[in-house]
């Protein structure tokens, strides 16, 4: 058996499940909360009071970092997840299980315990808040989701037995997700490995599967990148590719195959949000474009990454005139970044009206496109497509680009593109595609799994 880490909020069951779930498995049944205590030779409410929080988590870090990684169940604290290294020990090898409960059942456990308040809120409130605070780090910590407010913990412990040995997915329906993935007609060793994952007799019922949604995607890095980090974190996940011209169809194969979660490129970025139940991420909103999905507890919550990935490598940039050109998905995330990083943004499209539309929605400049040659900005950002596969134009003429310039082209397939080619010529600073994808791709990865990957170990793998 692989280990079992048992997630959750405070009173959700953790230690009385995790403690039957032990005995019905014969292993061993290990609460990092009674190691701390164990190993400081204090109880937590005395570490809270005389040391704050701050060393009451310096102190669960060093426990998880000693946990055994052999055959047991680990049941966590409940802010064990806000630790991205936590999350990388605790999600090595492992099959997670998060328990949720409604507040105020919570409330009512909660009353028997002597932990100390997290904030000065009536407890009501600071459970609601704490909960939603941690909520992205909850979904990324699940890999089964149980609900514990109206079950015993008997009965809790036999659910999540039931998962482990069952699945969430009945073989017909995985046969069928098969039958669509092999509709797109995958490479012979992709189609082999989803036939294995998906419909072998023997197949693992707890792996965990994830993928880039779009039309076309067969171009992206990502699986290359995502299933060499599983590997690298030791996860038991599968990247694969949902290639479909329905957005729909996409969402409702990977909900039936209870993903994990979904990266989302061309064409869907902004069509993807109204099949989402939330949209978690004020930058989301506000660009109004959706680059990953999290399912998790039958919910599919929506973020953006993308903006992460513009600004991150515009860091110590000491330029203040950006020009954007596009006004898609991509642009609203660059327009949002450069903003973000308090640039004279001016925005050029082909077609004026979405150059406006977009320049009035983040409180930019716009104009026709055959305006940039008197701009004269210090940053220039590409943001349509041009450039990459099929049409590889580049946006702008050889002579338009000046050796005072920085040209940042957000297409990474090619590397260098025509538009970069020709930005080197001339003398100018270039910032390739590549970069979005590595801060962006890193930043996924965190809201999947709540591990913060090293830019440097992206980069590893893509050379």
């Amino acid at each position: 058996m692989k280990r079992i880490v048992l997630f959750g909020y405070r009173g959700t069951g953790k230690t009385g499940i995790g403690a039957i779930l032990a005995r019905r498995l014969n292993v061993p049944f290990v609460d990092t909360d009674a190691l701390i205590e164990q190993k400081s030779g204090r109880t937590i409410p005395e570490i809270f009071k005389n040391d704050g929080e701050a060393r009451f988590r310096a102190l669960e870090r060093d426990v998880i970092v000693g946990l055994p990684v052999g055959d047991c169940v680990v049941g966590t604290g409940g802010g064990a997840v806000t630790d991205p290294a936590n999350m990388e020990h605790l999600r090595a090898g492992s099959v997670c299980v998060l328990l949720t409960s409604d507040i105020g059942t919570i409330q009512k456990r909660l009353q028997k315990s002597p932990r100390p308040p997290l904030t000065s809120l009536p407890p009501e409130e600071e459970i609601a808040q704490v909960m939603s605070r941690r909520r992205w780090q909850y979904a990324a910590a699940a890999d089964f989701c149980v609900d514990t407010s109206t079950t015993s913990t008997e009965q809790a412990a036999g659910r999540i037995l039931s998962l482990l040995e069952q699945g969430t997915v009945p073989p017909q329906v995985q046969e069928a997700a098969f039958r669509w993935f092999a509709t797109d007609a995958p490479g012979a060793p992709e189609l082999h490995r989803l036939e294995s994952l998906l419909t072998s007799p023997d197949r693992d019922v707890q792996t965990r599967f994830l993928g880039i949604a779009g039309y076309p995607c067969s171009h992206s890095k990502s699986p290359l990148l995502f299933n060499r980090l599983f590997e690298r974190y030791n996860l038991n996940c599968h990247y694969t590719r949902f290639e479909n011209p329905s957005i729909a169809t996409i969402l409702q194969v990977a909900r039936d195959i209870d993903a994990k979660g979904l990266s989302v490129t061309i064409p869907f970025k902004r069509s993807v949000m109204p099949y989402l139940d939330e949209i978690d991420d004020d930058a989301a909103q506000q660009i109004g474009a959706v680059n990953t999905v999290v399912f998790s507890c039958g919910a599919a919550q929506g973020y953006n990454s993308d903006w992460l990935g513009i600004q991150k490598p515009l860091t110590g940039f000491s330029g203040t005139r950006a020009v954007l050109l596009g006004a898609g998905g991509v642009a609203a995330a660059a327009a949002y970044a450069l903003t973000n990083l308090d640039m004279e943004v001016t925005i050029l499209n082909r077609t004026p009206e979405r150059a406006r539309t977009l320049a009035e929605q983040f409180g930019c400049r716009w104009r026709t496109w055959n305006a940039f040659d008197w701009i004269n900005p210090d940053l220039v950002v590409n943001a349509t497509s041009l450039g990459m596969q099929p049409d590889t134009r580049s946006p702008l003429r050889d002579d338009q680009l000046k050796k005072e310039m920085t040209v940042f082209d957000l297409v990474y397939t090619p590397p260098v593109t025509p538009l970069i080619a020709a930005a080197r010529k001339a003398g100018c600073t270039t910032i390739t595609g590549t970069e979005v994808f590595i801060y962006q791709a890193r930043e996924q990865f965190r809201l999947f799994f709540g591990i913060d990957v090293p830019d440097t170990v992206i980069r590893e793998i893509l050379a």
